[in-house]
């Protein structure tokens, strides 16, 4: 499967932006879906995910601010952000795997967030 992300862009601290991963060449509901991100000079880190189903999951300094979610109708999944904070800014990247306890094995090319404040 190819994973297309987009939706990034400069806001200001506060503000949000909904991010979309469009995939195409696979049967993207079979999928496992995944947020993850890499600020500057830093680690990537695991944002959210979600299952088949939509069973979602996600890490504390984006709970009750970011929703994961997907339109398997779409081939799309999404990443809504709200009350952006200086800190969430990084490259934001989405996943695909096959397996709920395998490795991410499919990327997407990454899409840049900037909040400033």
């Amino acid at each position: 499967v190819q994973l297309q992300a987009s939706g990034g862009g400069l806001v200001q601290a506060g503000d949000s932006l909904r991010l979309s991963c469009a995939a195409s060449g696979g049967t993207f509901s079979s999928y496992y879906m995944g947020w993850f991100r890499q600020a500057p000079g830093k680690e990537r880190e695991f944002v959210a995910s979600i299952s088949r189903t939509g069973s979602s999951y996600h890490t504390d300094s984006v709970k009750g601010r970011f929703t994961i979610s997907r339109d398997n109708a779409k081939n799309t999944v999404y990443l809504q952000m709200n009350s952006l904070k200086p800190e969430d800014t990084a490259v934001y990247y989405c996943a695909g795997k096959t397996k709920v306890y395998g490795e991410y094995g499919y990327w997407g090319q990454g899409t840049q967030v900037t909040v400033s404040s």
